[in-house]
């Protein structure tokens, strides 16, 4: 099955929040490995929005196929979208805000929140994003995955972009993203520090890195949870911190996606009895009307 694009105010090149116009871009790194990871990110997303949004999967693949992308894959690259998320901007026509973010993410909190701290901050910055003191602690993530250590390690899983900004749009193109070094672009180096806007970390919350102060539980929650170095959707993850919120957003998804299809298959005949295991459509009997 291959990953939907979906469509539920956005951001004008101003950097205001216009609510009924343009839907605001969100795009989610996608790999093969983690499709469910994918939809459960777009699903949580979605249902807490009170925005409209159009959510697109950032499919190596694709991208390749449209000529927008050709550099080799590398031993560090741990996901399909290690480099393919600085074509954010050209995606996005080089205009407005977008975020981007990886696909192993749980929003717990709508997202029109994190747009307002784009639109409310300063207008120097070319991104923002959360500005992680990560070092992790684990040799290997996710199935067995290299971890890697680096300067701003983090900060890019998780960026809002100012499309139209003249930075953005003279490095982020297609021939720099398939090019330039992962140290040039994972650490934003084509930007002054300044131009690097800083959001809270509630909205990047790093499970088995950043912690919920019993002293502030409203201020350190999380808005959004990184499962960075792997989430329950593989089994050494499984009873990882936070797996229960993660395994009820997956089973709400499966449920509407299985009433989706019951519907859909009634809208085909009059009358039908459906059967199935694990939240999944196995049969379809029609049954005659009279």
């Amino acid at each position: 099955m291959s990953p939907t694009h979906s469509h539920l105010a956005g951001a004008g090149d101003d950097g205001a929040i216009i609510v009924g116009a343009e839907a605001f871009r969100v795009f989610v790194g996608y790999d093969a490995r983690e499709d469910i990871a994918y939809r459960v990110c777009r699903h949580s997303l979605l249902r807490r929005s009170s925005i409209p949004l159009e959510v697109i999967p950032v499919v190596q693949q694709e991208l390749r196929d449209a000529g927008l992308y050709w550099r080799e894959r590398g031993p560090t690259e741990s996901t399909e979208f290690s480099f393919t998320r600085f074509l954010t901007p050209h995606l996005a026509g080089y205009r407005g805000w977008a975020l981007f973010v990886d696909c192993d993410f749980l929003f717990v909190a709508d997202v029109a929140e994190l747009l307002r701290l784009a639109a409310d901050g300063p207008r120097r910055r070319a991104v923002m994003c959360v500005h992680h003191d990560y070092t992790p602690t684990e040799a290997t993530k996710m199935d067995g995955a290299v971890q890697t250590v680096y300067p701003r390690k983090n900060w890019s899983s998780m960026v809002l972009f100012d499309c139209g900004h003249p930075k953005n749009v003279a490095a982020l193109t297609p021939e720099a993203v398939s090019t330039r070094s992962g140290a040039y672009l994972h650490r934003f180096t084509w930007l002054d520090d300044d131009e690097v806007g800083e959001v809270p970390f509630v909205w990047n919350f790093l499970v088995g890195h950043n912690r919920v102060d019993p002293d502030d539980v409203a201020g350190t929650m999380p808005r959004a949870i990184h499962y960075t170095s792997g989430g329950p959707w593989f089994e050494r993850y499984r009873d990882c911190e936070f797996a229960d919120l993660w395994v009820k957003e997956r089973d709400a998804y499966e449920a509407e996606e299985e009433k989706d299809g019951v519907k859909a298959a009634m809208q085909v005949a009059p009358a039908a009895v459906v059967s199935g295991v694990g939240g999944r459509v196995r049969s379809i009997c029609i049954v005659p009307t009279r």
